[in-house]
């Protein structure tokens, strides 16, 4: 009988540590952000973000550890309005590095939720994995009476955990729903429900820690990206200048003096511009700035039906400006011709 009994206990023992070393190894990249902001009071609405460590945030969700095998890594600590080129090529190697070295199951980003959607798209288009990377971050600060930060982060390790997350390209989730890199947008300065994928809708929603899809991204993306960006140390210039109501080209010049590789315009209506802009596009072109017309207006993007087309200035289809422009230069990274920029831009 006791023999029975320590059998038992042995293979209960062994079992559950054998649970213990099979749930999904999830390591989370903190940048910083609201989800690592603090306020002086729980109400207050003002607040400095990026000043809590990852492993501080971690602690305050204990139900992460029954989820994931989990680790923290401070990448940086900042507001994502200060995010830079050297940040976005740091997480690129490292999110290379743990998954070409089998580190790693899925990837978590904690990140500011200005910049959040333009770090996402990024990734979506260089990291050339099937494995998950989810960014989160949250729109009151961790000493808020009713932060965000905690329950978005369990959703997002719990997404990076799930099977059903590999080959979905890089996604974002707050406020419990599934977005896809490639068409997500923040919609709001400051409600909790501030993300949204305008034209296309959400992936799907998280619930009880599981998600349910009922899209995908057809639009090309990490694994079966042709971008390849090991090695570099920079990306090419590019800027967007805004068309609106008798808009001057002093901008536009300025840009094009100052040697800039590329310029969205985010247009008004479909991707349009007046007489002043238009009459710099010419001389920009013969100095090697390659142009793309983007709009200001957030549902509709730009096709070839625009006014005044021309296939030297390639439009942008659903893509907002600021994603047209990281779209133009890892375009740049390939290749200065128009109609191959075209091309890349109806493909991803």
């Amino acid at each position: 009988m006791k023999r029975s009994i320590f059998l038992s206990l042995f293979l209960l023992t062994a079992l559950s540590l054998a649970a213990q070393q099979t749930k999904p190894r999830v390591i989370i990249l903190a940048t910083g952000g609201t989800i690592a902001g603090s306020a002086a009071g729980s109400t207050q609405a003002s607040y400095t973000p990026g000043v809590i460590s990852i492993d501080n945030i971690i602690a305050t969700v204990p139900d992460l550890k029954s989820v994931a095998d989990l680790k923290g890594i401070q990448i940086c600590n900042i507001s994502s309005q200060n995010m830079e080129p050297a940040i976005w090529l740091r997480l690129f190697n490292v999110i290379d590095s743990l998954f070409s070295n089998n580190l790693c199951d899925g990837v978590v980003i904690t990140h500011g939720t200005d910049t959040m959607e333009e770090t996402a798209y990024f990734l979506n288009l260089t990291v050339k994995h099937r494995r998950p990377v989810v960014l989160t971050g949250s729109m009151r600060p961790s000493t808020s009476l009713s932060a965000d930060g905690p329950f978005n982060l369990f959703n997002a390790v719990s997404l990076a955990a799930s099977p059903q997350a590999g080959g979905r390209g890089v996604m974002v989730t707050m406020n419990d729903y599934i977005f896809s890199a490639d068409d997500v947008t923040k919609l709001n300065t400051v409600n909790t429900m501030a993300f949204g994928s305008p034209n296309l809708g959400p992936l799907g929603y998280m619930r009880d820690g599981k998600p349910t899809f009922y899209r995908e991204s057809l639009s090309k993306h990490t694994f079966n990206s042709e971008f390849d960006i090991k090695g570099l140390n920079s990306l090419p210039e590019v800027e967007i200048i805004l068309s609106y109501a008798f808009a001057s080209n002093i901008a536009l010049k300025a840009l094009i003096d100052a040697g800039v590789k590329g310029v969205v315009i985010a247009g008004v209506g479909h991707g349009n511009y007046n007489r002043d802009i238009a009459g710099e596009l010419e001389w920009g072109y013969a100095r090697g700035v390659r142009f793309v017309r983007s709009t200001r207006i957030v549902t509709g993007g730009v096709d070839m039906a625009a006014e005044e087309f021309d296939s030297k200035y390639p439009v942008s289809f659903l893509k907002s400006p600021q994603k047209a422009r990281i779209l133009l230069m890892l375009a740049l990274t390939k290749t200065n011709r128009s109609g191959e920029i075209q091309r890349i831009f109806e493909e991803y």
